[in-house]
């Protein structure tokens, strides 16, 4: 854990906070006092609706708890990177403010491609009690987000919102168009197959799965999981999303381009995605053994599944959809052009005819005036869950940073000076830097190198402009401070939990100039528009949206404290050397 201070602006604290400011010194002037009241009072509006102000918190003394709201998060401030002057509020200029969406995971739960009888080997990876209520969880998000306008320290207006992958839970069609329409906005039916009846794992009447309308004891009955009538009908309702108020943009992620996150798609399951049979169950050795396979062999993998369905296991008549097709890179990009998902904008949301056309999911956008975004593809068509970078795209990285730098440094450490642009350059992937290690071939690109998280981390620290790379796929809440012996050649890793596990968050990220030589990085977490508390007689939108985050909670495979992260990973001040001129 990094040494840090604490700074609180939530509602109630900031008198103190001001009090203890004014003990020690810190005021020069009645002037600097009043500027620095305004501030505060700004602040304390401005936290509404953050983690600043409240946060879920759980409550009672049984396996299941109820979620109240609790105080909020204070902020951390960080200075492992760059000091943090007494002075530098008086100073600041805003930059940059926008708000990161990662690992949505919009789930078709009764997709007969779906893995929830490895649950008990392979975690919430396999199955999640709340997956059902996704669209409703992800719109409640939305609303939350548009509830929202600027960031709380500087006070900078968002300029857009960028998702970091995992968008789709398995690559289908549907989910697709459920994740666009819920971006851009629009009506879904969260259900596949037969329109007129839930077709999944909770109602199959095995005790492996919570059946939340049966009165059947199973295995999350027993830990406390209520019985809630009208669940499922609820969870197949229309829902319509009003659709982000702001620009917003795609990062792809491994659920984003392979069966389940984990197998490669080769085409080789497309009949079974569209087919009439899913495995609800099988046998604890054929569960080993797929489990083993999908983590050491997913090609072979791939071959169990398709045997296992034709003879062993419980398997299920489904109605077929064709609609659960999987989709390629290449119709990820297309569909994202389509004029329906336009909404807010941009055209695309950053994808391109020529991302379109060749399959390639990464470009550049102007994130703010004299801020630069890059939206990495991390992962790796071979398989497994890791990701990782390819040659070409690695190269292109480089071009993009000096084309956006006036110096930066060569691997063996000599200053060069360039004609660049010299804006700051904030980074976006799915993988963070310790889950790029798979250097598997792409099948697609089976000659082409590929590269690790570290080696990306080399890259990035030879060019100062660089401040952040901002991620996901952990679903924990993360920062890490990539530190250099050359202060200006450091930047921040901010990674942020899912909104599909507990804790459900997103997260505010805002760039500010100190005026000292230093800049700041305020992140802060936000959580959904539904309310903490939980009612099990209500099926309605919002009572479902409320138990999408409880569920999520208690969710036996999950480990929501060590998702959460510590109070540095949460509502953070993040100091940084600034480039030199």
């Amino acid at each position: 854990m990094p040494a840090f201070s604490r700074r609180t602006f939530v509602t109630g604290a900031s008198g103190a906070a001001l009090g203890l400011a004014l003990a020690d010194g810190r005021f020069a002037s009645a002037a600097s006092l009043d500027r620095a009241l305004a501030r505060t009072a700004a602040r304390a509006v401005r936290t509404a609706g953050t983690t600043l102000e409240q946060v879920a918190t759980p409550t009672g003394s049984g396996t299941y708890k109820r979620l109240r709201g609790g105080p909020g998060w204070p902020l951390v401030v960080r200075g492992e990177l760059a000091p943090a002057s007494a002075t530098r509020d008086d100073r600041r200029t805003g930059l940059a403010s926008f708000v990161q969406l990662t690992d949505l995971h919009l789930v078709d739960t009764e997709s007969p491609v779906r893995f929830e009888y490895l649950s008990r080997l392979m975690g919430s990876g396999a199955h999640r009690p709340q997956e059902t209520l996704s669209v409703l969880g992800t719109t409640s998000l939305i609303e939350r987000v548009n509830s929202l306008s600027r960031g709380p320290f500087t006070g900078t207006p968002f300029s857009l919102v960028m998702t970091t992958g995992d968008n789709t839970d398995n690559h289908e069609h549907l989910e697709l168009d459920w994740y666009l329409t819920v971006m851009s906005g629009g009506t879904i039916t969260p259900s596949s197959g037969d329109p007129n009846r839930y077709e999944g794992v909770q109602n199959s009447g095995s005790t492996l799965y919570w059946n939340p309308e049966a009165a059947l004891r199973d295995a999350y009955k027993a830990r406390g999981f209520p019985r809630i009538p009208g669940f499922l009908t609820g969870a197949g309702r229309k829902v319509t999303s009003p659709g982000l108020r702001f620009p917003w943009y795609t990062t792809v992620g491994n659920h984003d381009d392979s069966i389940e996150g984990t197998l490669p798609d080769l085409g080789l399951l497309r009949s079974l995605y569209t087919g009439d049979r899913k495995i609800e169950g099988c046998d604890d050795a054929t569960a080993d053994k797929l489990a083993g396979l999908l983590r050491t062999d997913p090609a072979r993998a791939v071959a169990q599944f398709a045997k296992l369905l034709g003879d062993g296991g419980a398997v299920r008549r489904v109605t077929p959809d064709e609609r659960r097709e999987p989709f390629t890179p290449k119709e990820f990009a297309r569909a994202h052009l389509s004029p329906v998902h336009t909404g807010s904008g941009p055209v695309g949301h950053g994808y391109t005819e020529e991302n379109a056309a060749t399959g390639k999911l990464y470009y550049t956008f102007q994130l703010a005036e004299g801020v630069v975004g890059v939206s990495l593809d991390t992962t790796n068509r071979a398989g497994f869950a890791e990701g990782s970078i390819g040659t070409e795209q690695l190269k292109w990285l480089e071009d993009v940073l000096r084309s956006h730098s006036d110096h930066w440094y060569e691997t063996d450490g000599r200053a060069v000076r360039g004609g660049g642009s010299a804006q700051l350059v904030v980074l976006f992937s799915h993988h963070t830097s310790t889950s790029m290690d798979n250097l598997l071939p792409d099948p697609y690109r089976p000659f082409e190198a590929r590269h690790d998280g570290k080696a990306l981390v080399k890259l990035l620290q030879r060019y100062p402009n660089v401040v952040a790379w901002v991620n996901g796929h952990s679903h924990e809440n993360r920062i890490t401070a990539h530190g250099h012996a050359v202060p200006e050649r450091s930047f921040w890793e901010i990674n942020t939990a899912s909104h599909v596990d507990y804790p459900q968050h997103a997260r505010i990220i805002e760039i500010a100039d100190n005026g000292d030589g230093t800049l700041s990085l305020f992140t802060t977490l936000v959580e959904s528009a539904a309310r903490y508390e939980t009612d099990f007689g209500d099926t309605s939108e919002a009572g479902l949206a409320a138990l999408y985050r409880e569920l999520s909670f208690n969710d036996p495979h999950s480990t929501p404290a060590t998702r959460i992260g510590t109070p540095a990973d949460h509502n953070t001040e993040l100091l940084l050397h600034k480039p030199r001129g």
